[in-house]
C-alpha cells in the first residue's frame, strides 16, 4: 500500500528544517477518539477548542492533545488531566507540568506571556510547577488526520510504552504525516521524522545529558525553518552536540538576491562559547512531485531548505 510516509522515503526527501513552529507547546490530557482537527473534534468542548485555537493565534503557543499510548477509552465523566507548558528558546527554555479538572480554566492563561517565555499565568492558573520526570516523547498518532500516524505512529507509542520508556504520550499533531512517524521531544522542542523506537531511546538518552542528536532531526520548533536548517547545518559541521550551546541570533532575507531565484537568507548563529557562524539557506522544492498527505487529492512539491554556505565569522568582522 503506497502512503505519503512511503513516497517520501522513497524520494529521500530531507528532514532537515521540516519541523513545525513554536515558541511554547502547551500540552492538555485528553482521552478518547480524536477527528482531524482535534480541538474541535474530540470529547473536548469544542467551544473550549474553539476558544484555544482564537486565543493563541500570533502568540507564539501552539496547543495539542495528549494521551497515553493503549486503549483510549473516554466515559466522558469528569477527570483531572495533565497539563504541560514548555518553553523552547535556548537560554530560557523550561517544562512545567499542572494537573486540572476542568479544561476551561486554560483560557484564563496569559497566552502572549506564555510564548514570550513568561510562565507565571500557568502557575497562577493551574498550580503548575517544574516537571521532574523523564524528557517527553510526544509521537503523533492521529490517524483521522493522516493515516500513516496511525499505521506508523501508533505502534512505536505502544513499543517504547510496553519497553518502560518513561514519557511517552500519543499526540494531535506535529506536522509532517509523510515523515511518520513524528516524534517531538522536550524540553528542548527538537522534533524528529521516520523515527524508531530504539533511535528514540537513544534520542531520550541524549537529552537526559543535555545532548541532541542530530541525526533524523528536523529542526527545533523554536526557529523558523531557514533558522532549523542553519542551526542543523552548524551542528553538522562542528560536532556540536549541547541542546543549548547553539542560538539563532539574526535571520534576514538575503541582501542580493537574483531575479527570479528562489527565496534566500542569511541566519547567524551563534556558540555559548562567543563563536558566531553566518549561514546561507535557500529554499527550494522537493522533486519529483509527491503526496504530501495521504488525504490529498493532488500531488505537491512542498518546500525545502537547502544550506548553500557557512562560514564561521572572525573577531575582526564581528568587531567592524
Amino acid at each position: 500500500m503506497s502512503t505519503c510516509a512511503t513516497a517520501s522515503r522513497d524520494h529521500d526527501e530531507p528532514l532537515s528544517a521540516t519541523a513545525a513552529t513554536a515558541t511554547t507547546w502547551l500540552l492538555l490530557e485528553q482521552p478518547g477518539p480524536w477527528g482531524a482537527k482535534a480541538l474541535t473534534s474530540s470529547h473536548l468542548d469544542p467551544a473550549v477548542g474553539r476558544a484555544l485555537e482564537r486565543a493563541t493565534r500570533d502568540t507564539g503557543v501552539r496547543v495539542a492533545l495528549i494521551r497515553r499510548p493503549g486503549r483510549h477509552a473516554d466515559r466522558r465523566t469528569p477527570s483531572v488531566r495533565r497539563v504541560y507548558a514548555a518553553h523552547t528558546v535556548p537560554g530560557r527554555m523550561w517544562l512545567r507540568s499542572a494537573l486540572t479538572a476542568a479544561p476551561e480554566r486554560l483560557l484564563d492563561l496569559d497566552f502572549a506571556a506564555l510564548g514570550r517565555g513568561d510562565h507565571h499565568s500557568f502557575d497562577a492558573v493551574l498550580g503548575g510547577r517544574p516537571h521532574t520526570g523523564d524528557p517527553l516523547a510526544l509521537v503523533c498518532t492521529n490517524g483521522k488526520r493522516d493515516r500513516c500516524c496511525a499505521l506508523l505512529g501508533r505502534p512505536l507509542a505502544t513499543e517504547l510504552a510496553a519497553s518502560g520508556v518513561e514519557g511517552v504520550w500519543e499526540v494531535t499533531h506535529l506536522g509532517g504525516h509523510r515523515f511518520s512517524p513524528t516524534l517531538l521531544v522536550l524540553p528542548y522542542g527538537y522534533a524528529y521524522g521516520r523515527a524508531e523506537a530504539h533511535a528514540v531511546k537513544d534520542v531520550l538518552h541524549a537529552v537526559r545529558e543535555g545532548r541532541v542528536v542530530v541525526e533524523g532531526c528536523r529542526g527545533r520548533t523554536a526557529w523558523e525553518r531557514p533558522a532549523q536548517a542553519a542551526e542543523l547545518a552548524v551542528r553538522a559541521a562542528t560536532g556540536e552536540d549541547g541542546a543549548d550551546a547553539l542560538t539563532v541570533v539574526r535571520t534576514e532575507p538575503a541582501v542580493v538576491c537574483p531575479e527570479g531565484s528562489a527565496p534566500r537568507w542569511e541566519v547567524t548563529v551563534a556558540h555559548a562559547d562567543g563563536r558566531r557562524w553566518q549561514v546561507s539557506v535557500a529554499q527550494d522544492t522537493s522533486l519529483p512531485p509527491g503526496p504530501e498527505s495521504c488525504g490529498a487529492s493532488v500531488l505537491g512539491t512542498p518546500g525545502r531548505m537547502d544550506v548553500v554556505a557557512l562560514r564561521e565569522l572572525t573577531a575582526a568582522r564581528l568587531a567592524g
